[in-house]
């Protein structure tokens, strides 16, 4: 008796193999990426990778070290372990000195983080002169830091004739002590910094505006949106990731803010504008013999940390949100 063999098994005998099936990966060796132009891309890219390590990472690798010496540069180094971080921990200005700068970001961010998205948002609509406006605002970030903080100290002047008390006189205010005030300094601050930082992310804004698809806007008309219901429904959801993005940077940047009260009030008055930075400064070069780099690089190592692990929460809770 005859047996025959199943179709279904017989197709399936005489297949050939699949050709979307899952395939080794053929291994590379060093002659193909010598074919491959491997040798030329890594001569190109060569210089870039030794300056960038030696202006980079070999700071980052000699902080280390330092970290844990008793150093001022000047005399021999001598190894202290985890003293310096131990130092920088119960020194009674480091609370002071977190808070001042965590209250700088949270007015950085208050003012600071909205107002360029509302400037490039009005900006975005204007017909005639939009590079004009966009040029204006850019223009605070030309100008040199330094200069543009003396400026805003000459802005500043407590006195009756000062440039702000004599405007805010006009309306029968003040004269106020700006920068001479505990609780005036830190605002002050801000708004010089807002002025002198916002023009850059009006830029990046306007150009992440561009990439906004014009048929959204034009159905949400027809279904009836007014200028705000479209900022809200169709703008702002369309920038989520470049808003997100701008607002780590933000962070990160007013959590290692020096120069505004470097220059404005040298961390006073009553340390209320003493930053993190500044405390970094005073252990490096608070003393005229050569100061405690040991505990500058401490705190610098800790500060850099923190923002790293903040950085990385931040990536993944908002990660769901960007896409």
């Amino acid at each position: 008796m005859t047996t025959l063999s199943s179709p279904l098994r017989a197709t399936t005998a005489d297949a050939p193999p699949s050709s979307s099936g899952p395939r080794r990966r053929a291994r590379r060796t060093p002659r193909d990426w010598l074919r491959d132009g491997g040798l030329s891309t890594l001569v190109i890219a060569l210089p870039m990778i030794l300056v960038f390590g030696v202006f980079s990472w070999f700071p980052i690798g000699r902080a280390l070290v330092m970290s844990v010496q008793q150093t001022n540069l000047i005399s021999t180094p001598e190894f202290v372990g985890l003293d310096n971080f131990v130092f920088v921990l119960q020194d009674p200005l480091l609370g002071k000195a977190v808070a001042n700068t965590l209250w700088f970001a949270v007015l950085a961010l208050v003012f600071g983080y909205p107002l360029p998205l509302a400037a490039a948002v009005l900006m975005s609509e204007v017909r005639r002169m939009r590079g004009l406006f966009s040029a204006l605002a850019y223009l605070p970030v030309v100008v040199p830091p330094v200069v543009a903080v003396l400026l805003w100290k000459f802005f500043y002047d407590a006195s009756p004739t000062g440039v702000f008390n004599t405007i805010a006189g006009w309306v029968g205010l003040g004269p106020f002590p700006w920068l001479q005030n505990a609780s005036s300094a830190m605002p002050s601050l801000v708004l010089e910094a807002t002025w002198a930082a916002a023009g850059g992310t009006v830029i990046i804004y306007l150009a992440a505006l561009v990439g906004v698809r014009t048929e959204l806007y034009e159905a949400a008309e027809v279904d009836g949106a007014g200028v705000w219901r479209k900022i809200w429904h169709v703008t702002l959801p369309q920038l989520r990731g470049v808003l997100f993005i701008t607002l780590i940077l933000q962070v990160i940047g007013t959590s290692q803010v020096f120069l505004e009260p470097f220059l404005f009030t040298g961390g006073g008055p009553n340390n209320s504008t003493l930053t993190i930075l500044m405390l970094i400064y005073d252990y490096a070069f608070g003393s005229s013999l050569g100061g405690n780099y040991g505990a500058a690089t401490a705190l610098s190592l800790m500060l850099a940390g923190v923002l790293a692990v903040l950085s990385a929460i931040y990536f993944r809770v908002t990660r769901p949100w960007s896409s």
